[in-house]
């Protein structure tokens, strides 16, 4: 079953917007959501491509992990500058 043309386009203007959201950002804890939120929404976007493994491991590596990590080092790493 092949997805609409503008749920396509729509996934792609977020997916473009949202990087681009990130890469301009000064704070880094936001471009760590931000960047879990792209994530989000490439699982979506596999969805919609009919992958649902990989759309699976997307979500749970990209959204889940990998901001926990951010996160964890982003919180170590705001102590070391406060000392």
């Amino acid at each position: 079953m092949n997805s609409p043309i503008e749920i396509d386009f729509i996934l792609l203007v977020f997916l473009v917007l949202i990087s681009y959201a990130a890469i301009r950002m000064k704070n880094l804890l936001s471009a760590t959501i931000l960047l879990s939120g792209y994530s989000l929404i490439m699982a979506l976007t596999w969805v919609v491509l009919n992958s649902p493994d990989v759309a699976f491991t997307e979500a749970a590596v990209g959204a889940g992990v990998t901001t926990f990590l951010f996160i964890a080092a982003l919180s170590k790493t705001m102590v070391m500058e406060e000392k």
